[in-house]
């Protein structure tokens, strides 16, 4: 059964690690039995769909009533409270990159981690205060985010790093490991994965650096995805959180927005045993998933930009106390194989925290680049970069981000910055949808909705200083130069 697969399993780890590594490597796997037993004993959907509710009308507040209120003359107090964590484990595969994601070139040449190390030496020097910035970084990022941390070793701002947990991946069938042993490398590359970002309770927890940061009178942690440029250090909802009176201490702040037809997937909150609760997609008995989808029911999502109390995650994880539902991820690896991956989601412990509480906040906080369509977005004139925060540029008359669609002749990184000499003007832009071989000469402005499609063995040149406004181009377009 199971069991004497497990025992089997830990042998493997025992006879082939070294004493520090294999500390590191007990704690995960003690993690990862935890994980699997409690895998092992929920039976269908975690919810049961008529207990769930609307959450109250105050367990929401708006961002606007939070913003109203005056901001005291020492923030720094309430700045050196701060730490700002950043989830790095994730590489640039969906970009076509290899590495870390946080190393992707965003703007002007600065990286995902540029951006932020700006932002927080910007805070820093403004107040003179010193919040630092921790990454949470995966077994595939560490290494690569560790050499390039030695830039930054003359910006004010202290970094800190560490490492979420590495599970095995399990055979969809027997349930059993699919690692032959506790290495990383051959055969063994691929069955590891990092649980989620869930796991990062545990993780800072066994790391040490929670309790070093409690010592030194850190009380919060801003958490948010390295890629969402909109999620920076906001002193309205710092100073919110601070200000709570003792009795009512508000543990865990989760930042959610007004659902678009683009976010139908993405996990919001609802009232449920009279807790407020994320609910994520694959919680979803399968004859709800419609309901569950629609922009009318479930207005808000969460933003996965959330403020969380030090102490609380202290004490929760030292009475086991955090409760995350399980997410299931089918895999199928480069040989054929199926497996499963059980993963946890940082957000899914609200429930655990006392007076939890969501902001509904605007839109610009969530400016997520997980596709080469996203990075045009945040490269172009639509916004303005200042001390590494994105802001929508003046000139742009509505708020809303146009659509982007480019087709899979973009899908790398490399491939998108060969087929745009200049990043188009898209103040006016609508709608933008290219498929095919098409490319960009310099300063083309777009405006409206504008469609490029270059069939199959066609190619489009959008000639150098080209305006298309509500345009369809097809066929095949080449400008030669005489």
């Amino acid at each position: 059964g199971v069991t004497g697969g497990q025992s089997l399993f830990y042998h493997v780890v025992v006879l082939t690690y070294t004493p520090c590594v294999f500390q590191v490597s007990k704690k995960d796997f003690d993690g990862f039995k935890k994980l699997f037993h409690r895998f092992l004993q929920v039976e269908g959907p975690s919810v049961d769909w008529p207990k769930i509710h609307r959450p109250p009308e105050d367990s929401i507040q708006p961002y606007d009533k939070i913003a109203a209120l005056p901001l005291p003359d020492s923030l720094a107090d309430s700045l050196n409270k701060l730490v700002v964590v950043k989830l790095n484990g994730g590489l640039g595969t969906s970009m076509g990159c290899k590495g870390p994601k946080s190393l992707i070139s965003v703007r002007n040449e600065n990286t995902f981690l540029d951006l932020t190390v700006q932002q927080i030496e910007h805070l820093n020097k403004k107040y003179n205060t010193d919040v630092p910035l921790v990454l949470m970084n995966s077994f595939n990022t560490d290494e690569d985010t560790k050499k390039i941390l030695q830039k930054y070793t003359h910006h004010r701002v202290k970094i800190h790093t560490f490492n979420q947990s590495r599970y095995p991946r399990i055979n969809k069938e027997s349930l059993l490991p699919v690692a032959t042993d506790i290495g990383m490398t051959g055969e063994n590359a691929d069955v590891w994965y990092p649980p989620g970002h869930g796991d990062i309770y545990a993780s800072f927890y066994n790391s040490g650096l929670l309790d070093q940061l409690i010592t030194e009178g850190k009380e919060y942690i801003f958490v948010s995805n390295i890629d969402n440029l909109g999620a920076t250090v906001d002193l309205n909802i710092l100073h919110h959180l601070v200000s709570q009176p003792n009795g009512k201490r508000c543990e865990f702040i989760m930042e959610v927005t007004d659902k678009t037809r683009a976010d139908v997937k993405g996990g919001t909150l609802i009232q449920y045993d009279n807790k407020l609760r994320l609910l994520e997609i694959a919680q979803v008995p399968k004859a709800h998933v419609d309901e569950f989808k629609s922009v009318t029911k479930f207005k808000i999502f969460n933003t996965n930009n959330l403020w969380i109390s030090l102490g609380a995650i202290k004490r929760l994880q030292e009475q086991n106390a955090m409760d995350m539902e399980i997410i299931v991820n089918p895999k199928t690896l480069d040989g054929g194989q199926n497996v499963i991956q059980l993963e946890t989601a940082v957000g899914a412990a609200i429930k655990s925290f006392d007076n939890a509480l969501g902001i509904n906040v605007p839109r610009s906080r969530f400016l997520p680049v997980k596709t080469v369509s996203d990075l045009l977005l945040v490269m172009s004139n639509l916004y303005s970069l200042e001390a590494g925060s994105l802001t929508m540029s003046q000139k742009r008359e509505f708020p809303t981000t146009p659509h982007v669609k480019l087709g899979s002749s973009f899908t790398k990184v490399q491939e998108y910055q060969t087929r745009f000499e200049s990043i188009p003007d898209m103040l006016e832009l609508d709608h933008l949808t290219v498929s095919g071989d098409v490319t960009f000469g310099k300063q083309v402005s777009l405006k409206g909705t504008v469609i490029i499609i270059a069939n199959h063995g066609d190619r489009i040149d959008i000639p150098a200083g080209t305006i298309l406004e509500n345009k369809i181009v097809s066929g095949n377009l080449r400008i030669l130069d005489h």
